[in-house]
């Protein structure tokens, strides 16, 4: 590669940031058993101190998004002041409307009034902390949805979704934004009221450009064509965060790019082209400011090693994808060249990346092998050995 061009790629990939979700260092499981593990967090501010471990060992993940009751606490300028003291920020503040009794019929869709002032009070409390710890996003995942036909109006329920949504809308200081997610399925198994990018798309677009989609990658059906939908996204200039994971069959919040690290980096390239990777040329004259978070609970792997593991593959189909030889790709292309076409993609992706990310690392002060630095720094030790007595974060099942 020419010494101008390794030094771009090498520019943006010191300029890429990833955002690591507080959750994800705590207990977390399956449908049937949360495990607990040793040294696991007991307070948000024991979470900041683990996500400052993955950002010193990596040198990309200087922001943590809270979930909020989960991350409630009685003071949001002290726990960003915390967070600033570890050399980390807050990112996206995550609303739940999901794991009380009186949303059993949905949140803010639910045919009761009450439970939809409820549930909007939670999402204007989350706007509260955003002012609090200058959050930029409010991200909103709604689980809900119908179990059998029937059971509620399919249109009324899109009426109630529009109009909680604009109040939270309005609600939004200039600089802030409300991102929406969708699941194609599950908890509701008949109809989910936000299944697809294409309802999210629909609702940011009436909002206004303070609303843009969240696009989960394990939320699609089998065979999804996912950097299509980046790519429409980007070009209407509605992407506004990724949650990264990878899933096999449904939505399994593994470690992205586990089941198909070829995926992630056609996802990146596309988010390449689109102006969408801080630090390119292609995002010179507007970069949408996307939120790169991973979205992933640690069941039975370390949950540290695992998070840094994550920001690695991130960053290894990444590198890759700046790799790609846009100029001649679009030759290739313009010249119906089918074979080359694909082949130029092929060869970025097959390249071993690992020592140009080692070298970048160092050149951020980080470390070039961030897993065995980790395992090195006696860090899970000391967690194991002082974190004893409390109660352990997590999510019940």
């Amino acid at each position: 590669m020419p010494e101008q061009n390794l030094a771009r790629v090498k520019s943006a990939l010191r300029a890429q940031r990833i955002e690591t979700p507080s959750w994800a260092y705590g207990n977390s499981g399956t449908r049937f058993k949360v495990f607990a593990q040793a040294g696991v967090p007991r307070t948000v501010h024991e979470k900041l101190d683990d996500a400052a471990r993955v950002h010193q060992h990596t040198g990309v993940a200087p922001q943590v998004a809270l979930h909020i009751p989960w991350d409630r606490t009685d003071d949001y300028a002290a726990l960003a002041d915390h967070a600033g003291e570890r050399g980390l920020r807050l990112g996206a503040i995550n609303a739940n409307v999901f794991q009380e009794d009186e949303y059993k019929l949905g949140s803010v869709t639910n045919p009761d009034p009450a439970v939809r002032r409820k549930a909007l009070g939670h999402l204007m409390e989350c706007v509260d902390i955003m002012d609090a710890t200058g959050s930029r996003d409010l991200k909103l995942w709604f689980s809900d949805g119908l179990n059998y036909p029937g059971q509620d109006d399919l249109r009324a329920r899109q009426g109630r979704l529009a109009e909680a949504l604009w109040a939270v809308y309005e609600r939004l200081a200039p600089d802030q934004r409300l991102v929406l997610e969708y699941k194609l399925f599950e908890p509701a198994f008949y109809a989910t009221d936000v299944p697809d990018w294409g309802t999210s798309y629909a609702h940011c677009v009436k909002l206004g450009p303070q609303a843009q989609v969240c696009v989960d990658t394990g939320h699609h059906a089998p065979g999804t064509n996912i950097e299509f939908i980046v790519a429409f996204l980007l070009n209407e200039g509605k992407l506004g965060a990724f949650d990264f994971n990878s899933r096999f069959y449904a939505d399994d919040d593994l470690m992205v790019g586990a089941a198909d690290p070829f995926q992630l980096f056609r996802i990146m390239y596309e988010v390449r082209a689109g102006g969408g990777l801080p630090g390119t040329p292609e995002s010179a004259e507007n970069d949408p400011g996307i939120a790169f978070m991973l979205d992933q609970c640690h069941n039975i792997e370390p949950k540290i090693p695992a998070i840094i593991r994550s920001v690695m593959n991130v960053q290894e189909a990444t590198a890759k994808a700046l790799l790609v030889d846009r100029e001649a790709l679009g030759e290739a292309q313009l010249a119906g060249d089918v074979l080359g076409a694909n082949a130029l993609l092929m060869d970025a992706y097959n390249t071993d990346v690992r020592p140009l990310l080692a070298e970048v690392r160092e050149e951020l002060g980080a470390d070039g092998d961030p897993m065995a630095a980790y395992a090195a720094s006696g860090w899970a030790e000391t967690i194991a050995r002082e974190r004893v007595g409390g109660r352990q974060a997590g999510w019940g099942a």
